[in-house]
């Protein structure tokens, strides 16, 4: 199973006014803060009330776009994590999509869903297991000894797979290895792909009884219908689509839904948002495989930033006189604070693009709501590709030069928390600023580096 846990520009006569505006230009930026008076501060996390608004909460008119913004912010663990790399384990799936379409009209199941399984679970590989142990996950759908047997009709002797699996993995004659191999599908049918896959849409039938929703059902594939269950108890509802249930669910709103997901310890609250991704990269591969290959090539950045931002369509400040511009605004504003040494630079270093100031301000406030405590540290904005290139003893931190601050659009906030509570809240916003598709970020040393893309420019 796949698991985890991405210009011309004007010189110094500009400068003094940049100076003199950044301030009421930063402020602009967010309009009414949590910090000002008003009948709606902006409150990341709180969503719509009479005195609060956030313009990132969940909204049921627009329930696809955040599924789609989700299944975008979260492909990059699969090109990151996929076996061989996200085209090979396309084309391996690829090769099995007749048999995918023929159990799926079979079960009246969408193939696509079951397909993206099939590339989240075993990567195409009929055989894999998740452990030597064979009662666990094994096969094209990974599909536990328990639930096989009790749940889906399966036929599994779990001591006479192992003992087949380990003659098989000693090797031998190609022929002897493919006898060895049809015996185990005959004693444990989750080796068998067809059987895999028809108890894989009994599950989802299954499932979908149980939650009342498609969405749902793919969901509890990973999660399990049980605790599923219990994150809409704690929600209230029981018939909400599950992009309601996990974007409307925070530390400040719906906590007690919200403590349900997060306290699962995987990436199960994903999943659904992760089976899109995987969609996305099998559409992708059908329409034109060279596709897949150059998204892969822009996920092999950190955390996949130059997908939000591709290098050949995003302008890199050359030189120091180059950072000198109105198309930079210093790093100001409410529950930020600029590191000494970044306080101490030109004002020019200590600036971002207006997108990338208004993510930053957006995420020190959200940590602000729900950590309750001192403002979060920034330790670098913009820098020249000239100023990196000087640097020999790699100064600016782990990215290579030229690194994603040269566009204006990365910043890095410090890892020396004041409370484990504010780790905890900058977490929650990196993870659900990723599922957002706004960011990408990556853990350093001693920072977090962060990416901010396109979506920001919808920030107010």
């Amino acid at each position: 199973m796949l698991k985890s846990t991405r210009s011309p520009i004007a010189r110094s006569a500009l400068l003094a006014v940049v100076v003199v505006l950044a301030a009421a230009a930063a402020v602009a930026l967010l309009g009414n803060s949590a910090d000002q008076p008003g009948p709606r501060q902006l409150a990341p996390g709180r969503g719509a009330t009479d005195t609060t608004r956030d313009p990132l909460a969940y909204d049921g008119g627009a329930r696809q776009d955040f599924e789609r913004r989700a299944a975008a912010g979260l492909s990059h663990v699969l090109y990151a994590k996929s076996p061989g790399g996200a085209p090979a384990t396309a084309a391996r799936v690829a090769r099995l999509r007749p048999l995918i379409e023929d159990v799926a009209r079979r079960a009246h199941q969408d193939p696509d869903t079951l397909e993206a399984i099939v590339f989240l679970e075993s990567a195409g590989r009929p055989d894999v297991a998740a452990s030597s142990d064979l009662s666990s996950a094994v096969g094209l759908t990974q599909i536990l000894a328990q639930t096989a047997t009790d749940l889906l009709g399966l036929k599994v002797d779990v001591a006479a797979s192992e003992k087949l699996t380990r003659r098989i993995a000693r090797g031998g004659p190609a022929g002897r290895i493919r006898a060895l191999a049809a015996r185990r599908r005959k004693v444990d049918e989750r080796f068998d792909p067809r059987k895999a896959l028809e108890a894989t849409t009994r599950y989802l039938e299954f499932a979908q009884g149980q939650l009342g929703r498609a969405d749902l059902a793919v969901e509890s594939y990973h999660m399990g219908v049980g605790n599923l269950q219990n994150a809409l108890k704690a929600y209230g509802k029981s018939d909400i689509p599950y992009a309601q249930l996990f974007f409307d669910s925070t530390p400040l709103r719906h906590a007690a839904a919200w403590r349900v997901l997060a306290g699962l310890g995987d990436d199960s609250a994903t999943y659904l948002w992760r089976i899109g991704a995987a969609k996305a990269i099998m559409s992708l591969y059908r329409d034109d495989p060279q596709k897949v290959a150059a998204q892969a090539a822009l996920n092999d950045s950190p955390a996949g930033e130059d997908v939000l931002r591709p290098p050949d369509r995003t302008p890199r400040f050359a030189d120091d006189a180059a950072l000198q511009t109105s198309e930079l605004v210093v790093v100001a504003g409410p529950a930020l604070r600029p590191a000494r040494a970044l306080a101490a630079a030109a004002p020019a270093r200590r600036a971002l693009r207006p997108d990338a100031l208004k993510l930053l301000r957006y995420l020190a406030l959200g940590v602000r709501e729900v950590a309750k405590t001192a403002p979060i540290v920034v330790t670098s904005a913009s820098r020249s590709v000239s100023a990196e290139e000087r640097s020999s003893q790699g100064v600016f931190g782990a990215e290579a030069p030229p690194s994603m601050h040269t566009t204006g659009f990365a910043f890095d906030v410090s890892r020396r928390y004041r409370a484990p509570a504010q780790a905890q809240a900058l977490q929650f916003w990196l993870d659900r600023l990723t599922a957002l598709d706004l960011i990408a970020w990556s853990r350093e040393p001693t920072v977090i580096h962060v990416t901010v893309g396109p979506r920001a420019t919808d920030l107010p």
